[in-house]
């Protein structure tokens, strides 16, 4: 069986540098908040080009503490919309109402998935207030157009880059941008991916930098001192050494992923299925490798009948999960033509190129 994404494989090359790290862990006796942390929020900073990372439990509390952070500045009030894509996984969503924020929902282009930035200027109100662009499946929103948009109506961008550790444009990440905040997830299957759960957010923006870091420890700067209402979120310290091991290898990596994707896109001929859109830059770092067929169901069988682990990336489109109720009447065709077709195919670093053969014959032997 060729697994869809076989993560004890993928850490294999670490476990001695992780059990190094486990050890100094343990001896040093600090376990949040500690040198660990410390380094790795510098390190991750200087390999975005930005100034500041603050290390956060998750992802999405990444989100949530950009958008908290931004209300207790005094840019952003409870009630403001923000522009999101309709075609996203849904905690780009939860974040912007978690933080008492109204998602405005905008549909994505067909080539790319991301957000169309042709639609987003119809969807600003008196009340939009900021864009949350995704760069989704690991390739870059087209953030030129996106920022010119913004500062033309004097919005805040943010950037959910949870499945984009290392795309670039121009030979910088697009967190460097001093209008910008981004999110990363550091869960298990990202291309950066920690031991368990881990995130970050990275900006130029010093004052929100501190802000954040206070809101994600209890709103405390100086212990036993509250500044705000804060919650918990911290960057575990065994997480963050397992990812200082990690992040010198990202880009070769991504660079992996990158030469099986240009062979699934030269090599798969199936006219029943639709490739992604790639324009061989290094703006995409594959963190899916995401094709669309309407027999998405018989397809996803047979490529397990095969021996190939194939998963679906997302099901449902979040405007018609149950949780979202107040959202279930609203169409966006293209999100859900998205959703009903999409099958992503294994990638990752670790898969062996006799494999990568087996799963294009294996596809372009696929009829109905």
């Amino acid at each position: 069986m060729i697994k869809f994404l076989d993560l004890k494989k993928i850490n294999e090359p670490y476990e001695i540098a992780f059990q190094e790290k486990l050890k100094s862990v343990l001896d040093n006796g600090w376990y949040i908040l500690g040198n660990e942390v410390k380094e790795f929020e510098t390190n991750f900073a200087n390999y975005c080009v930005t100034k500041h990372c603050i290390g956060v439990g998750n992802g999405l509390d990444a989100l949530v503490l950009i958008f908290k952070g931004y209300i207790q500045l005094g840019k952003l009030q409870k009630g403001d919309e923000v522009i999101v894509p309709a075609n996203t996984y849904i905690a780009s969503i939860l974040a912007i109402l978690q933080a008492d924020l109204i998602p405005v929902l905008v549909e994505p282009k067909l080539e790319t998935y991301n957000i169309n930035p042709d639609l987003i200027q119809e969807k600003i109100s008196s009340k939009t207030k900021a864009i949350l662009a995704v760069h989704l499946y690991g390739q870059l929103a087209e953030m030129d157009t996106i920022n010119i948009i913004a500062r033309k109506f004097n919005l805040i961008v943010v950037e959910d880059a949870a499945q984009a550790h290392g795309a670039v444009k121009n030979l910088k990440l697009e967190t460097d941008n001093l209008q910008s905040a981004s999110a990363y997830s550091f869960y298990p299957g990202k291309n950066l991916g920690a031991l368990g759960d881990a995130g970050a957010v990275t900006t130029n923006d010093a004052k929100l930098a501190n802000v954040i870091y206070s809101l994600s420890n209890y709103g405390s700067e100086t212990k036993y001192y509250n500044d705000y209402i804060g919650v918990n979120s911290r960057l575990d310290e065994l997480q963050a050494a397992f990812l200082n091991v990690k992040l010198p290898y990202l880009d070769a990596e991504n660079e992996k992923r990158r030469i099986i994707a240009k062979r699934y896109l030269s090599e798969i001929k199936n006219d029943k299925i639709i490739l992604p859109f790639y324009d061989n830059l290094s703006n995409h770092v594959f963190h899916l490798f995401v094709i669309r067929t309407e027999k998405r169901t018989e397809l996803q069988t047979f490529l397990l009948d095969n021996g190939i682990q194939a998963m679906i990336h997302y099901p449902i489109p979040p405007h018609k999960q149950k949780a979202l109720v107040s959202f279930n009447n609203l169409s966006f065709p293209l999100t859900e033509k998205i959703h009903d077709e999409v099958l992503s195919l294994p990638i990752s670093p670790v898969l062996t190129m006799v494999e990568v053969d087996y799963i294009i014959k294996i596809v372009n032997q696929w009829i109905f």
